[in-house]
């Protein structure tokens, strides 16, 4: 596992409230849960195109109840398109701003103000748990978090996650530097972890689950993350979305994938 730092924003050693205000400012500069539901409610399916729903799919028979829980929430597209698929599911997430504006928006969903750490669902209720991108972002570690999907979880539950990745690319880098890069310079702070597929594996064995499937996912990104990461080549850029489209079809998915997804289940009791 590997840590990545990023600028402190003034909230001092608190992490909960420095999470909070981190996701919280960006939906509001990425247009708010307004701006973001219109993913959900374009034309075409786009979540059907999404890898982490193609890996979904091939688990989702298989849990033992259709209730789920999506652990960081976020904006909420996920925990409406799962609702809208016939599998209830209640978001939970730690902005209060972000959480207030979707029970305004949407009251027929559930949505409710959450540490993923302590979400306060009731033990063994859950048919499935997903989350994107958000075990990382505590410095304690993973463990925390994935305990808390094991509780929550029913006996033969399925918890499915993506963190990101420390691909072999990245991995290269670091070691023609030398040295990994552990401690924050002046001014950074800890943001999130890393992992590699043994490291996942790991930290899901260590809570006592069963680890179906690890698939590395999102080679665009990862590569234009590459490109803005050693030639300061903006993300948003003509230049880089090609780039990342072309190279990605062609370049392993171990070399350049951004992000891990994990699948594990809670065994039978």
């Amino acid at each position: 596992m590997r840590k990545d730092f990023i600028l402190d924003t003034g909230h001092g050693g608190d992490e909960s409230a420095f999470v909070e205000h981190f996701w919280t400012e960006n939906w509001r500069r990425t247009g708010g849960v307004e701006a973001h539901s219109r993913r959900f409610t374009g034309r075409f399916d786009r979540f059907a195109l999404k890898s982490e729903w193609r890996v979904m799919l091939r688990w989702l028979d298989r849990m033992p109840r259709r209730e789920m829980l999506d652990g960081g929430c976020g904006t909420g597209e996920w925990t409406r398109y799962l609702t809208a698929h016939g599998y209830p599911t209640t978001g939970v997430d730690l902005s209060r701003e972000t959480v207030a504006k979707l029970n305004e928006i949407f009251p027929d969903e559930t949505f409710v103000v959450g540490d993923i750490r302590n979400t306060g669902i009731a033990d063994a209720t859950m048919g499935g748990y997903f989350s994107w991108g958000t075990f990382e972002h505590f410095e304690d570690g993973l463990q925390p978090c994935i305990r808390e999907a094991y509780r929550v979880l029913a006996p033969g539950g399925l918890l499915f996650l993506t963190v990101p990745h420390f691909h072999l690319g990245l991995a290269i880098d670091e070691a023609s530097k030398g040295a990994s890069k552990q401690l924050p310079k002046q001014g950074e702070r800890f943001y999130q972890w890393r992992l590699t597929k043994r490291d996942l594996a790991l930290e899901l064995d260590r809570a006592g689950f069963e680890v179906l499937e690890l698939r590395p996912i999102h080679r665009r990104q990862g590569i234009v993350r590459f490109l803005h990461r050693f030639f300061g080549i903006n993300y948003d850029s003509k230049f880089a979305r090609l780039t990342g489209l072309a190279v990605g079809m062609v370049m392993p998915r171990a070399l350049c994938a951004h992000m891990l997804m994990g699948v594990a289940r809670k065994p039978d009791a």
